[in-house]
């Protein structure tokens, strides 16, 4: 089943947010359906940065073909503005699908953008981003690469004027919307009653954003059909490591944390590495 069929079904779609191919390995262990490539989080942990336009198309599309090349669960791609125009936007498109990509998030942000639960965004005009939704459209070479069209408006624009764009992305024939950082259940409902019986809706939960932080059953209630955690795994990881380096720097040891973490040989398991090593063994010279 790919993603398309997929979204086509209950119940909801779960997808935890991942930065690279280990993440990505441990979410996929875990059970999750799908896994969503966070824009932010390469710039949190390729960077030491914050999600304000630093990171490129190239560095996103490496880390997604490293990701693609090690799991086998559909990956949401968070593409930014499309990291130019339209044009430069079909080249995204094409690079991300190559890489392994299952959808394909564009925002009409202008560049460079920031974080939608960051203040100080700003948007294009409709036509401009219409313009860009029409050229990822006409680029990806199998319309089972989904395009998911997000609307960063509500902010500056209000609440109706925002759901006038994601109407008229939604014209153009993309494949799911995201209304970037509704701040309410009041306006979550809002856009779920003009948009979740035509199209499947994502909702982004941004611990500390806001957008009021809601479980998946909470979710699909409403109507959504797909939620993202996106930032939620390196905020858990810094969190861990900071605890992490506090000790080992306070006590010289790793001993108070051994319960904490994976040995030597519990991270190969995890990395399969006596499945790798087996497979190798193959491959030698039996002389």
């Amino acid at each position: 089943m790919n993603l398309k069929q997929r979204l086509g079904a209950p119940p909801l779609l779960l997808a935890p947010g991942v930065y690279d191919a280990l993440s990505a390995l441990v979410a996929e262990q875990a059970g999750f359906e799908a896994l969503y490539l966070s824009g932010a989080s390469i710039a949190y942990t390729r960077l030491g940065r914050p999600d304000v336009g630093l990171v490129t198309a190239t560095e996103v599309a490496e880390t997604l073909s490293r990701i693609a090349g090690r799991v086998r669960v559909p990956l949401i791609v968070d593409a930014d503005t499309g990291f130019g125009n339209a044009v430069n936007t079909q080249r995204t498109v094409r690079d991300f699908e190559r890489a392994g990509a299952a959808m394909i998030q564009l925002e009409d942000q202008t560049f460079p953008k920031r974080c939608g639960h960051l203040d100080g965004k700003a948007v294009i005009p409709v036509q401009e981003m219409c313009g860009k939704l029409r050229a990822a459209l006409d680029a990806r070479r199998s319309d089972a690469t989904l395009i998911l069209a997000r609307t960063d408006a509500l902010a500056l624009e209000g609440l109706d004027a925002t759901l006038e764009r994601a109407e008229r992305y939604l014209a153009c024939g993309v494949d799911a919307l995201f209304i970037e950082a509704l701040r309410s259940p009041e306006q979550m409902d809002a856009a779920c009653a003009r948009f979740a019986s035509r199209v499947p809706l994502l909702a982004n939960m941004v611990e500390g954003g806001k957008t009021p932080l809601q479980s998946a059953a909470e979710l699909e209630a409403r109507g959504f059909r797909i939620a993202i955690f996106p930032g939620g795994t390196a905020r858990a990881v810094a969190h861990t490591l900071a605890g992490y380096c506090a000790s080992l720097k306070a006590t010289g040891s790793t001993a108070a944390w051994r319960d904490h973490m994976l040995d030597f040989d519990g991270l190969n398991a995890l990395i399969e590495a006596p499945a790798l090593l087996a497979h190798a063994r193959r491959y030698e010279d039996p002389s």
